[in-house]
């Protein structure tokens, strides 16, 4: 893959060729944007002087945007490791502590609000989604016969926004994280309407967020700063997970209902659970095969 194919689908979709392609941005467009990082080659070609041109840009940008010295890095998969996650709905008291601790973690906008997790509340007894409410801000929680349905990316082992992605910038890592080149996706949106699960979100505008609020430590393919214009979605806190922590989410749960590991070590958490409980997944007639699974004790 070369640095034309992406010139070539952004041409494709304007209705022009790929020489032409870069110039017919609108002005606005073109005044945003950053030509180091439109004409940069794809996550997977970047050599490793590559990447540390890249932290570079990234560390002026941050400084230069928000005021804030950052540290980049890009960790990678751990050899042998394939993570998942189960989250016992037995336990889940709505609290949203999840939601919250992921957008700290993760820089997520605040305005427009940007948020990877949504917690459904149902009626004991019904998985009917379409019956949930999202929006039960203001009331006191647990609250009597209900439950509720923390919903994220299911990192799945089929996924068909993947498949749909035209410019490649989506794919499945080989810890089973499903990563995004944020300077190669082109924000056609196709993989928002791939995903059974409504995991994918757009950044319309350019993020704001507090300086105050921003989380220095970050990763390339993950928490970094996104720019206007792309898709972002729940990476497992790769810069969290791929360095021997677990996910902000399951830390900040005042229940203990999440929890994640290693599905290739037996004697992780989640290998237990699969074992002991009966489990499930979202939309499993879909075959995306997650690797998010849901139980009740």
């Amino acid at each position: 893959m070369g640095d034309t194919d992406r010139r070539t689908v952004l041409g494709q979709l304007l209705g022009l060729g790929a020489a032409s392609a870069v110039t017919a941005l609108t002005p606005s467009t073109a005044q945003a944007m950053d030509w180091a990082t439109f004409f940069q080659a794809h996550y997977k070609e970047l050599t490793p002087e590559d990447k540390e041109r890249v932290f570079t840009r990234l560390r002026r940008e941050a400084l230069s945007d928000h005021g804030v010295e950052i540290d980049i890095q890009d960790p990678q998969p751990i050899p042998g490791v394939a993570f998942a996650y189960c989250l016992n709905l037995s336990l889940c008291n709505g609290s949203r502590r999840c939601v919250t601790a992921c957008v700290e973690e993760n820089n997520q906008s605040r305005d427009p609000a940007i948020q990877y997790i949504k917690v459904i509340e149902l009626d004991r007894g019904t998985m009917n989604l379409e019956s949930g409410d999202m929006y039960y801000e203001g009331l006191e929680v647990p609250r009597e016969g209900k439950v509720y349905l923390p919903v994220q990316c299911m990192q799945c082992d089929n996924p068909p926004c993947v498949k749909v992605c035209p410019a490649q910038a989506t794919w499945k890592e080989d810890d089973g994280i499903v990563a995004i080149d944020y300077d190669w996706c082109i924000g056609c949106r196709y993989c928002m309407v791939a995903c059974p699960y409504e995991a994918r979100h757009f950044n319309f505008k350019t993020p704001q967020i507090p300086k105050y609020d921003i989380n220095p430590h970050q990763a390339l393919l993950g928490n970094r700063i996104r720019p206007r214009g792309v898709v972002e979605k729940c990476h497992f806190c790769m810069q969290r997970t791929r360095n021997g922590h677990y996910p902000a989410c399951l830390e900040a749960c005042p229940t203990g209902a999440r929890k994640f590991g290693d599905l290739n070590d037996p004697e992780s958490e989640v290998s237990q659970i699969l074992r002991e409980k009966r489990v499930f997944v979202l939309k499993e007639e879909l075959n995306t095969q997650s690797r998010f699974f849901y139980y009740f004790d």
